[in-house]
């Protein structure tokens, strides 16, 4: 069963946000789109560049409204520390939760059971609170920002225009396409 339409669970976790420690629930995301990322550990080597990527593009998320989140198995403590060691992490402001009962990565079926970790999931959340894109992966595998970016605008938009889908590679202003009986074999 996908996780797709479905609504989040339930939860309370603690992050680390612009120098302090905040408590989120589901009731937080209320209201306002949201991305939840999914990372195996602090201190690793590709999750770095992707919360970096991620750090660079934020203005880009908060001008429509969107809120992101970094998630992995590590404490919130962790997440300060390596937020005041890491020149690619001191960059992140939006805020990074802990997971380590791994609670959320259950929920969101990204938990590496044998291993205590994370896999890199990527969910678009709607004010809502249900998920409305997903991306699971090897985590040997980055993620670019700027494709994420383009999936957010596009659930915005298939949300505001009901009736509208968006075709492969659709970027904002682009073509969109109305199902209809009177398109069936004509694309």
């Amino acid at each position: 069963m996908s996780l797709i339409n479905t609504q989040i669970k339930p939860f309370k976790a603690t992050a680390y946000h612009n120098g302090k420690f905040v408590d989120l629930t589901e009731a937080s995301l209320k209201g306002k789109w949201s991305v939840f990322v999914f990372y195996p550990a602090d201190f690793t080597f590709v999750c770095p560049t992707e919360l970096e990527d991620l750090a660079n593009n934020h203005a880009e998320f908060q001008k429509l409204g969107v809120d992101v989140y970094g998630i992995s198995t590590d404490t919130h403590f962790a997440h300060k520390a390596w937020h005041d060691t890491s020149d690619a992490i001191k960059k992140v402001q939006y805020p990074l939760i802990g997971d380590p009962t791994g609670l959320l990565s259950r929920n969101f079926e990204v938990m590496i059971e044998e291993e205590g970790l994370a896999l890199r999931g990527t969910f678009v959340i709607n004010p809502e609170g249900f998920i409305k894109v997903m991306e699971v992966h090897d985590n040997g595998i980055g993620r670019d920002a700027s494709e994420l970016l383009r999936k957010v605008k596009a659930a915005k938009y298939v949300a505001e225009h009901p009736g509208q889908v968006c075709p492969a590679k659709w970027t904002e202003g682009a073509a969109t396409l109305t199902p209809s009986l009177d398109l069936v074999g004509k694309i």
